[in-house]
């Protein structure tokens, strides 16, 4: 869609206009305000009732509680394993919990609702600046409604994920690029927040690399205003600006974690491909709403808008004081890339990789959550629609004005009436059921399992199966042990430490799917891993299961985790499902010198010197995997089987 660089106004309509423009302007500004007062305020009501925090919002806590203890940021004291994809995130939650030295639920639920409520403002603030100061026009929310009526937008206004902060940054970085675009003389320190704003996104999430990418080169290419720095030192300027931050981070993330993104990109292996998970994900979001009726009707309304009520820049761009101007079509080009037009094509263009990059990882195990940024990103060029009521009634409305605002009327009332049906369908009804395609509706899933409509608090999550029994096998074994789940909801296994137990015991640890509400419940010096490797390298250096449910499709034998922690490996202390002989293979399994070195890169000491083997391994620490069975992995590494093989 793109918006026009020029208006042509008649004398006798432009006189029209001036005599009706002070009138038309504040009721314009008023029903502007009033459309986003009043869809802010649905968002919150809406996300209010619908909020929670998730299990994997407690994992973020449970880094946050070692920030706050001294620990550094990780999610086991002594383990550098960085446990949570939005660094950005973390760090936000840190602050605010350290300002305040509040409960860190309640801090987390605070924030998630501000940011949420703050990106819908910026997003509807944006469009409106993008639609121009046409005085007589009316901007009504159709877009931003749009969104707030889908459930899963609502179901992530809190949650304790990152979602918040990633529409919050998406929506107040679209703002200044609007600013930006439309602005007669941009400032260099306007630029400079920009682009440094720009350069953060991939620490609010690896994938927002696509959006900030986008927005950098746009900056960077389009021409920039006059200064007394040189158009290319001013390039530099803007280069180093945006990439201070997530540059130092990366420097730093390599040498202290030893992979060069987050340990959950690893668990979830966000490079490997499922087409056809993705489609089943992308239709499950889509369909149950009949999500492709608002954006089809948004689309054409806004191309319509866009022809019909032209938006006037204020004296077109800046022209670069480059030595060497380009010329013809490439200057042309270049000018170009500071409009509104280009704005809009890097935001919908955006959409669309981010997009096919979510149908291509198979999508998530959570209703809707990993498309929710895309269709933010498609919805803000229409956040809102400017809808121009005629002075002197229907009549006076020229030929080529009465379909477009017929056409626009029809849209928004179509939007209005989809957003109706939509806000409350209920998409999947299976409870606490997980259907074969893995995807569940999180919310209701965590409601339906705690018996609480608002599962917020740590302990609201001791009403899940397991937990209390957790907790109470914990208090109960003060020698220490590793917790492993049993089949019944009620009971522990515990594999006891060897002997000689050190006076103040050899510690526990969980080992169980479910980080969030395991880790919360317990002090920091119980460790906790889990078998798909969010927490637990060696879990999330296994291969993909092919038929693996989505988001959960790695699984580490607990054999494992018998030898790592260092537990008694004999019967009849071992679980009875286990088998002493895969123990005997693991023992063997783990000692192969490339699983040795990926140990050693987040448990060794941090030395200066393990910091640049970490620096400089870190690309391969992040491409090595190994087989999940031992005897299959001691055939890999190459080492001697413990047991006779038959001949």
């Amino acid at each position: 869609m793109a918006v026009a660089e020029t208006q042509h106004v008649d004398e006798p309509a432009a006189s029209e206009q001036s005599r009706s423009s002070p009138r038309s302007a504040r009721i314009s500004r008023g029903v502007f305000a009033g459309g986003i007062v009043i869809t802010v305020a649905l968002f919150a009501f809406g996300g209010w009732q619908r909020r929670w925090i998730a299990d994997d919002g407690l994992i973020v806590l449970r880094t946050v509680r070692n920030l706050l203890a001294g620990n550094g940021p990780v999610f086991n004291p002594g383990e550098r394993v960085e446990t949570n994809t939005s660094t950005a995130w973390t760090y936000v939650v840190w602050f605010f919990s350290w300002v305040t030295q509040a409960r860190l639920e309640y801090v987390v639920l605070g924030i998630a609702l501000t940011l949420s409520l703050l990106a819908l403002l910026f997003a509807m603030l944006g469009t409106g600046k993008l639609w121009g100061p046409a005085s007589s026009s009316l901007l009504i929310p159709a877009g931003a409604l749009a969104y707030i009526a889908v459930p899963p937008a609502r179901d992530y206004v809190t949650s304790g994920l990152e979602n918040c902060l990633v529409i919050c940054w998406i929506a107040l970085l679209w703002l200044l690029l609007i600013r930006w675009s439309k602005a007669v003389r941009p400032g260099v320190a306007g630029i400079l927040v920009l682009a440094f704003l720009a350069g953060l996104a991939p620490l609010i999430r690896p994938e927002m690399a696509v959006v900030g990418g986008l927005a950098l080169l746009l900056i960077f290419f389009a021409p920039m205003p006059e200064s007394r720095l040189r158009p290319w030192l001013l390039r530099m300027l803007l280069v180093g600006v945006a990439g201070v931050v997530p540059l130092c981070y990366q420097v730093w993330r390599m040498g202290y974690y030893g992979l060069p993104y987050p340990n959950t990109a690893v668990a979830k292996d966000a490079g490997g491909a499922k087409w056809g998970q993705g489609l089943t994900y992308l239709w499950d979001l889509a369909g149950p709403y009949y999500l492709y009726v608002p954006l089809a009707v948004l689309l054409v309304a806004g191309l319509v808008a866009a022809r019909t009520y032209r938006a006037r820049p204020a004296d077109g761009p800046d022209q670069d004081n480059d030595d060497h101007p380009a010329a013809g079509r490439v200057r042309r080009f270049r000018v170009w890339l500071r409009s509104p037009s280009a704005v809009v094509t890097l935001v919908l263009a955006a959409a669309a990789i981010l997009t096919v990059y979510a149908l291509r990882v198979g999508g998530d195990f959570m209703h809707g959550r990993m498309l929710l940024p895309q269709l933010f990103l498609f919805l803000l060029p229409v956040a809102v629609i400017p809808l121009r009521l005629p002075e002197q009634g229907l009549r006076s409305l020229s030929r080529r004005e009465a379909p477009a605002f017929g056409i626009l009327v029809l849209a928004l009332a179509g939007t209005l009436a989809w957003a109706l049906l939509a806000s409350g369908t209920t998409a999947i009804k299976t409870g606490t059921t997980i259907n074969k395609s893995g995807i569940v509706d999180e919310r209701i899933y965590y409601v339906l399992n705690t018996g609480h409509d608002h599962p917020i608090r740590a302990e609201d999550y001791l009403d899940y199966a397991r937990m209390r029994p957790m907790v109470e096998g914990i208090e109960n074994t003060p020698d220490g042990g590793l917790l492993l789940n049993s089949p019944s909801f009620m009971f522990w296994y515990i594999a006891p430490p060897p002997i000689p137990i050190p006076p103040e015991g050899a510690g526990h640890t969980v080992y169980f799917l479910n980080l969030g509400m395991t880790s919360m419940n317990v002090p920091l010096d119980v460790r906790v891993i889990d078998p798909m490797g969010l927490a637990f390298p060696l879990a999330a250096h296994t291969e993909r299961l092919t038929d693996g449910r989505i988001g959960h499709d790695k699984s580490l034998y607990p054999d494992w985790v018998i030898v790592e922690t260092g537990m008694v490996d004999r019967k009849p202390w071992l679980p009875w499902y286990m088998d002493e002989d895969w123990v005997a293979q693991a023992h063997v399994a783990m000692s192969c010198p490339d699983t040795q070195a990926l140990m050693l890169s987040y448990k060794g000491p941090l030395t200066f010197d393990r910091f640049k083997h970490n620096l400089r391994h870190a690309f391969d620490f992040a491409s090595y995997r190994l087989d999940r069975v031992p005897k299959y992995e001691i055939q890999r590494c190459g080492l001697v089987d413990p047991l006779p093989q038959p001949r």
